[in-house]
């Protein structure tokens, strides 16, 4: 439905219950986890499934799982490590294959990019027609008065209205304005020119439509490849097109968890208020997702379960989920059901776990059916995190997209290592700088909703002025590219200068900016 199995890694993670974490607690706030920290230089990075790849529970540890060692004893349950922030985003775009050119009805196809051309069945026009209300003539006035559609003798006229279609023998079209109802000698009613009549008028061809005047048959209107506007929309609706082809879309379904949510209002004590329910369907079609369902469900393992399910859509729109959404669930708590629930389904994990902070709890999945399962944790900003790293790159690579870009930008303040995590931390742009908002726990929103992008903080820190990778918001302006600096031509050192002016010289540098933040 999605994706071929060729196109997919493998499950590269123990299926043991011992993980260290998915153990931490779900507000995404606790210390790196001794799996977490990344390997040391000299063994390289963890192993990473790709395409195709068939790694073994445990594989990179020293031994096995269950094999036995040296001594003839066998090893603890091995545990996995977590997907590095780059191989996460990574693994998530290699493993769906792009979903296949659809038609779509004209009125869903704006946005959408173009897999065929648009090409004119028929002449555009296909028939000469009048651009004016008025009259259809032959020859020079005054007219006498025939019957609508009638083939025109010289010196007659019939009545015609904007778009009507011309007559046989007409030569052109009289203005409403330009002509007056008159009488012959005899008492019969002519037409003759009026009062705003133009001397010559009217002209061979003058207010005539020419068949064949936009486009002839077979003409290319729109070619594949473009983004669809209205006016593209328009166009083929005018060559007699009812549907077009579009390259796929992943068809998203949001699945809400939570009994303590409420949707409206202020909450009480104990209860949240609903922060996923008006925004993450919009999110998700930034993102490239068509979001099509919306479902709210409790704690209980049977309402996962239902949730997951293939329920399908209304039969009017045909359109059954690539992906679905979830949001919380994925910690290790008697109330998270993520993984059960997979496992149940006959699914498989792809990503568990991604050594940053904070979403790392973030976690994909694959059901046989092919639809992915993306499991978000339940704090606001952890999920937003966990969308950009793993869902982003999920829908792009269904949406025939490329891998989100990252950019850099200069450190406006000196960020602490934290060793075996990835910190992706919402930033302000000051003076040039990229520095950390404030209000980035968890599970706030203040901070991400005034910043600028996200930083993606490695383990070992960051020093002030030090380029740092970068990534925009999917509602915020592309990160600008790093400003070079210009050759200048050198001139002549002055004699003059005081020592005190070359010391202050040698001291400039970036400045921390970081203090000017609310």
């Amino acid at each position: 439905m999605t994706a071929a199995p060729g196109h997919r890694s493998t499950d590269p993670y123990s299926t043991g219950d011992a993980t260290s974490t998915g153990d931490a607690p779900a507000d995404d706030d606790a210390p790196a986890a001794a799996s977490d920290v990344e390997p040391a230089s000299e063994a390289g990075p963890a192993p990473v499934a790709g395409p195709g790849a068939d790694i073994q529970p445990g594989a990179g540890a020293e031994s096995a799982a269950g094999e036995p060692d040296a001594q003839g004893e066998p090893d603890a349950p091995a545990k996995h490590l977590a997907h590095t922030w780059a191989e996460a985003r990574q693994a998530a775009f290699d493993c769906a294959a792009p979903i296949p050119a659809a038609p779509v009805p004209l009125r869903d196809a704006v946005g959408r990019t173009l897999a065929a051309d648009i090409t004119a069945h028929q002449d555009m026009p296909h028939y000469a027609s009048s651009a004016m209300d008025g009259w259809a003539v032959n020859g020079t006035g005054p007219w006498i008065l025939a019957e609508p559609g009638q083939r025109l003798a010289p010196h007659e006229a019939s009545v015609i209205v904007t778009g009507g279609l011309i007559p046989p023998g007409a030569k052109a079209v009289l203005r409403t304005e330009s002509g007056a109802m008159s009488t012959d000698d005899d008492g019969l009613p002519v037409l003759t020119l009026g009062g705003a009549a133009r001397p010559g008028e009217p002209r061979n061809g003058q207010h005539i439509r020419k068949a064949a005047e936009e486009a002839t048959a077979g003409d290319v209107l729109v070619k594949a490849g473009v983004v669809l506007n209205p006016a593209h929309v328009a166009l083929a609706a005018l060559a007699g097109y009812d549907e077009v082809e579009v390259l796929g879309k992943p068809v998203v379904k949001l699945v809400l968890t939570g009994s303590e949510v409420v949707e409206q209002g202020l909450p009480e004590p104990g209860r949240v208020r609903d922060t996923f329910g008006p925004q993450l369907a919009t999110v998700v079609e930034m993102l490239g997702g068509l979001c099509r369902e919306q479902v709210r469900i409790g704690d209980s393992y049977t309402e996962w379960l239902e949730g997951l399910e293939d329920s399908g859509l209304p039969e009017a729109l045909n359109l059954p989920a690539d992906v679905v959404v979830t949001t919380g669930g994925t910690g290790r708590s008697g109330t998270d059901h993520f993984r059960r629930a997979v496992a149940d389904l006959g699914g498989r994990l792809i990503i568990d776990g991604v050594a940053m902070r904070p979403g790392h709890p973030a976690v994909l999945a694959e059901l046989p059916d092919g639809r992915f399962v993306l499991g978000l944790p339940g704090n606001p900003l952890a999920a937003m995190m966990a969308l950009s790293t793993v869902g982003a790159p999920l829908l792009a690579a269904l949406g025939h997209g490329q891998l989100p870009p990252v950019r850099e930008v200069p450190s406006g303040t000196m960020l602490e290592p934290e060793p075996g995590r990835t910190r992706l931390m919402p930033f302000r742009l000051l003076y040039g700088m990229a520095s950390p908002a404030q209000h980035t726990g968890p599970g706030m929103m203040r901070g991400l909703a005034s910043a600028d992008g996200v930083l993606v903080v490695p383990p070992h820190g960051v020093q002030l002025g030090e380029m740092v990778p970068a990534f925009a918001l999917p509602w915020g302006p592309a990160i600008p590219e790093p400003k070079t600096a210009e050759a200048k031509p050198k001139s002549p050192a002055r004699k003059s200068a005081s020592r005190a002016s070359a010391k202050q010289g040698a001291q400039s540098g970036p400045v921390d900016w970081s203090a000017l933040l609310d």
